[in-house]
């Protein structure tokens, strides 16, 4: 390298010991770009009022101009794995945040968390890095938050019983949110395997609620005030949840696609909410076919789209995942860490 650079002349040499003092304190820079924990944002203490609060929010803050998503990029290799990405900017908080995530069950194999994600901030004004928070911890709490928001609006206020189909991550933060705004007093589980739907079922009991594991789907579903599918997307699940099955006066969160749901029942609900009609519009196969789909969860919060019409009305949610759910998350923890000083300006 010596000789190449004398032979370059110091010309060359100075530009090379520029990039290598630039080099030096970019390096610097990233060696004190903090990193938000899932231990440290436990320790925030963030309520479900908080999120949902702040989702509503930035979903009110795009209708306004003030908050600009794109949709969820997708990648879809081949393999099993499933590849995604969000970006979201927002006024308030001044802050750019991207999400990147990567679902393998193949995972399981090394120990590892079948989902892992990460979410970056950036000054929404100059760009500069702010923080690194824990993507897995994000998409937990954006997940279930954004069911909540949904939920106000379409699930019966007097919902006690809630069937979970799925007991992995997904529902013990979906149970988390639902035990904080609503009377329950009972959960169904069902899922594949008998260690998470049993955590799930010991989780509940913590909070005083009678847990009954169930031993299928129909069971589960069939008497639940709200029903709530988390079913891994990959590889992709057979359809098997029957509409039919569900009571007057449900309401259904599918975090999953609605894959696991059989198509040709779910004309049954009288009310089916999506995330995102923009975001619809750009994929190549729809959750559920257009015309059954009342409107997106915009229009719901903006009042657009009508909430539960009567108490026997059978409703659902479901998403694919708003990149405003994400943004409205990681920057509460942002904001919220500034706050305690855990940040430096």
């Amino acid at each position: 390298m010596a000789t190449a650079l004398a032979y370059a002349g110091p010309a060359v040499s100075a530009i090379v010991e520029q990039v290598r003092s630039w080099v030096g304190a970019t390096m610097t820079t990233i060696e004190k770009l903090p990193y938000l924990s899932a231990e440290f944002l436990d320790g925030l203490t963030i309520s479900t009022s908080d999120v949902v609060d702040e989702i509503e929010r930035q979903i009110i803050g795009q209708r306004r101009g003030e908050v600009w998503c794109a949709p969820k990029a997708v990648v879809l290799p081949g393999d099993d794995r499933y590849i995604m990405a969000t970006l979201g900017v927002a006024t308030e908080p001044r802050v750019l945040a991207t999400k990147s995530l990567v679902v393998n069950p193949r995972n399981a194999e090394r120990g590892l968390a079948t989902l892992n994600s990460l979410v970056t901030l950036l000054d929404a004004e100059t760009g500069l890095p702010l923080a690194v928070v824990d993507g897995n911890w994000v998409t937990s709490k954006r997940t279930a938050g954004l069911s909540a928001v949904a939920a106000r609006r379409l699930a019966r206020a007097d919902s006690a019983c809630v069937a979970f189909i799925g007991c992995g991550v997904q529902a013990r933060a979906h149970l988390e949110v639902l035990a904080d705004l609503f009377p329950l007093q009972e959960i169904r589980a069902f899922g594949r395997g008998t260690g998470n739907r049993d955590a799930l079922c010991r989780m509940a009991e913590t909070r005083g609620l009678t847990a009954v594991a169930s031993d299928t789907a129909k069971e589960a579903v069939e008497s639940a005030d709200i029903v709530v599918t988390t079913v891994t997307l990959v590889p992709e699940p057979a359809s098997f949840l029957d509409a039919r099955w569900l009571k007057a006066g449900v309401f259904a969160t599918m975090t999953d696609l609605a894959l696991p749901w059989l198509p040709e029942t779910m004309a049954v609900f009288d009310r089916i909410v999506i995330d995102d009609l923009v975001q619809e519009a750009t994929m190549s196969r729809p959750m559920v076919k257009p015309e059954l789909v009342a409107g997106d969860l915009t229009g719901l919060v903006g009042g657009d789209v009508s909430g539960r019409q009567s108490a026997s009305e059978r409703t659902a949610f479901t998403f694919r995942g708003m990149a405003v759910g994400d943004l409205a998350i990681a920057g509460l923890a942002f904001v919220r860490a500034k706050a305690i000083g855990a940040l430096d300006d």
